[in-house]
């Protein structure tokens, strides 16, 4: 995936949830910014993100996000990089320590719009998270990564209590959890 097969990709993307679609024109014109990539935007910057589930759509892997003490989905910035699906499979590999890791569709899972908080020398900024439907097996062990305080396989059902309802992981879990959506 190149920057022109993003923006074909982000240009055709489709959802009935409201919230989510309001994003989708802001994805595609920031494609076209030379620096889109680069977490040095301070606009805003591409990241990509894994929604990793098992086999049987139960569970949910989540991290305790060390920096914003959140649980999310695993994920990061591009780099500079400009194949966010490869950037989302190298977080996940590298936040978790999967090996079983599995790209359910190269297509986009969900996209979301988010401020990051000022923290340190870096300023208050936007994340534009493209997500991919990664499946893993819920067995295999996990290794945690620095930037987590924890990493768990998280059931469906309590996925709403731990993220505080979430909007967009409430989203990415009824995209998973109803059968027009799955792949």
């Amino acid at each position: 995936m190149d920057r022109k097969t993003l923006k074909l990709l982000l240009q055709n993307y489709r959802t009935p949830f409201e919230e989510e679609a309001v994003f989708i024109d802001d994805f595609v014109a920031l494609t076209e910014d030379e620096m889109a990539f680069k977490r040095e935007r301070l606009a805003g910057h591409f990241t990509a993100s894994s929604w990793i589930v098992n086999k049987k759509r139960t569970h949910t892997l989540l991290t305790l996000h060390a920096k914003l003490n959140r649980w999310l989905q695993l994920g990061g910035h591009a780099d500079g990089h400009e194949n966010l699906l490869e950037v989302a499979m190298k977080e996940a590999r590298e936040e978790s320590g999967l090996i079983s890791l599995r790209l359910v569709d190269a297509n986009i899972f969900d996209i979301d719009k988010h401020l990051i908080p000022e923290r340190n020398e870096v300023p208050q900024h936007l994340h534009y998270d493209v997500r991919f439907l990664i499946e893993a097996e819920i067995d295999e062990p996990l290794s945690m990564s620095k930037e987590s305080n924890d990493l768990a396989w998280v059931p469906f059902d309590i996925v709403q209590d731990i993220t505080f309802s979430n909007m967009s992981m409430m989203r990415m879990l009824e995209k998973t959890s109803k059968s027009e959506f799955v792949f």
